[in-house]
């Protein structure tokens, strides 16, 4: 008879919270424990083993939806590939990566600064293939981005130079891990960033990431009235609401807008806020309930 295990066992073996393991059960039929006489849910060794393997991979960024029913060698295959040794460690692989995103990074930086968008939009498409989905947004979008909003503080960058990555960055990340057909009943999430906030490309990134783990995702754009964001959010009932907020790290206008938007979300949505300078705001969220990222 094969080894049974009670869920507080394969919490402490896999790091998944009770709540997580049971919607990736019922959800996605990623396991399918035993029931005891008194209804307790009981999990073969096999079954630790993969769920230990889908939070790594889930880890990795790919979507549980996709990998929830991959065996135990495809997923040892997959983790593999973005460069996950089985036991969690990083390999050969995954530093052959790191070292191609960073020269990928400065050849970008030096396209950027001559604004060549033809060559900037091939490099973006070659990434995406060499890095694979999870890895190319934060391994090189993310960094490359931080990079231009340095470069640009420091004098070295005009302000056309940094609209013009925006641009060519926005441009591809408009297709990226879209799904051919959108599932309805997955969990949606709407992004903006809030009045006086006109950097969206934080936002922008994070509505492709999301879409990469199998979310809905709506995009409202910069710097939207607080009035105006509400009313498109009782229309589309979201899961949640995320706010990029990346400069000035000190707005009180900002705060009294970030409490006026609380008071008008629906019921049950969460508050989701991040971006360089959310730390600013931190005292302010934890009294909203809001979620730092």
């Amino acid at each position: 008879m094969k080894a049974v295990r009670t869920i507080k066992y394969v919490t402490r073996q896999t790091g998944l919270s009770p709540h997580v393991i049971r919607v990736w059960e019922k959800r996605y039929g990623a396991v399918q424990p035993v029931r005891a006489s008194n209804n307790r849910r009981l999990y073969t060794e096999e079954d630790v083993e993969r769920l230990r393997l889908l939070k790594e991979a889930s880890d990795a960024g790919h979507s549980i939806g996709q990998i929830a029913n991959a065996t135990l060698p495809e997923l040892q295959r997959l983790l593999r590939e973005v460069g996950v040794a089985p036991t969690g460690g990083r390999s050969q692989q995954a530093e052959e990566r790191q070292a191609r995103a960073a020269a990928m990074i400065e050849n970008a930086m030096a396209l950027i600064g001559e604004m060549n968008g033809r060559a900037l939009r091939k490099l973006l498409e070659r990434a995406a293939v060499e890095l694979g989905s999870p890895a190319v947004l934060q391994k090189f979008i993310a960094p490359l981005t931080e990079r231009v909003g340095e470069v640009w503080r420091e004098g070295d960058f005009t302000i056309a130079h940094e609209h013009f990555a925006t641009a060519c960055i926005t441009e591809f990340l408009a297709t990226f891990a879209r799904p051919y057909a959108e599932n309805v009943q997955a969990p949606h999430l709407v992004l903006a960033t809030p009045p006086g906030q006109l950097h969206e490309l934080g936002a922008i990134i994070v509505a492709a990431a999301a879409r990469s783990h199998g979310w809905r995702t709506t995009y409202l754009g910069a710097a939207l009235p607080v009035e105006e964001l509400a009313g498109a959010l009782r229309n589309l009932r979201p899961r949640a609401v995320g706010l990029s907020i990346v400069y000035p790290p000190d707005d009180t206008a900002l705060r009294r807008d970030l409490k006026n938007l609380r008071a008008l979300l629906p019921a049950g949505c969460a508050f989701l806020l991040g971006g360089r300078s959310a730390g600013g705001y931190a005292e302010v969220a934890r009294s909203l309930d809001a979620i730092m990222v």
